[in-house]
C-alpha cells in the first residue's frame, strides 16, 4: 500500500517544478540584436543626449545662480517641450502607419520595452530618466521661480524615444482580423448547425 501511494504521489510532486520551468521560459523575451551595419538612428539618440546634457548643466547653474541662468534655463525648457511635442506627434503618426501590419503598444513605442536593441534603449531611456530627475530636483529647490518650468522639458527625450522606436524599432506582426464577410459566414454556419432540421439530419 505504501509503495502504491508513493507511486501515485510522484507525478503530483513533480508537477510544480514543471510549471515553474514553463513560467520561467514564458517570462524571457528575445533580445533585439544590433543590426550588422551598426545601430541606426544615431542622430536621434545623439540629439536626445545633447538636449539632456544641456538641460542638466544649465539647470545646475540655475539652482546656484537663478538670476543669471534662470532665463536661459526657461528658454531651453520651453524649446525642448515644444520641439518634443512636435516630435511626439510625428512618432505617433509613424506608429499609426506601422500599426496596420504590426502590433504596437505604448510601452514598446515610448519606452522602448522589447522593441529596441539594448544600447539604444539604455541611451534613450537613460536620457529620459536623467532629464526627469533633474527637472524634479531643480523645480523642488527653486519652486517659485522660472526653474520650476523645467518639468516640461522631458517631453524632449520622450518624443525622441518614440521617434526612434517608431522608425527603427522591431514589433511583432499583427494577427489578421476576420473580415465582416467571414464573420457573417461563421454566424450562418453556427445558426445552421443549431437549427432543428440540421440536428435531425445528424441524428438520422
Amino acid at each position: 500500500m505504501t509503495d502504491a501511494a508513493d507511486d501515485e504521489a510522484g507525478p503530483a510532486d513533480d508537477a510544480p517544478e514543471a510549471t515553474d520551468e514553463v513560467a520561467d521560459e514564458g517570462d524571457e523575451r528575445p533580445e533585439i540584436p544590433v543590426p550588422p551595419g551598426g545601430l541606426p538612428g544615431t542622430g536621434i539618440i545623439r540629439a536626445s543626449l545633447i538636449g539632456t546634457g544641456l538641460f542638466t548643466v544649465v539647470g545646475v547653474l540655475g539652482v546656484l545662480a537663478p538670476d543669471t541662468f534662470g532665463p536661459p534655463f526657461l528658454a531651453i525648457s520651453m524649446l525642448e517641450f515644444l520641439l518634443g511635442t512636435v516630435v511626439f506627434f510625428l512618432a505617433f503618426l509613424r506608429a499609426v502607419d506601422r500599426s496596420r501590419t504590426e502590433a504596437i503598444g505604448v510601452g514598446g513605442l515610448f519606452f522602448a520595452a522589447g522593441t529596441a536593441p539594448k544600447p539604444a534603449q539604455r541611451a534613450l531611456i537613460g536620457s529620459l530618466v536623467v532629464q526627469t530627475v533633474v527637472a524634479i530636483v531643480v523645480g523642488s529647490l527653486r519652486l517659485y521661480t522660472v526653474m520650476a518650468f523645467g518639468i516640461m522639458a522631458p517631453m524632449w527625450s520622450l518624443g525622441l524615444t518614440g521617434l526612434w522606436v517608431a522608425t527603427y524599432g522591431t514589433f511583432p506582426e499583427r494577427t489578421p482580423e476576420p473580415t465582416r464577410a467571414a464573420l457573417r459566414d461563421a454566424d450562418r454556419r453556427a445558426h445552421r448547425a443549431g437549427s432543428p432540421s440540421e440536428r435531425r439530419k445528424r441524428t438520422e
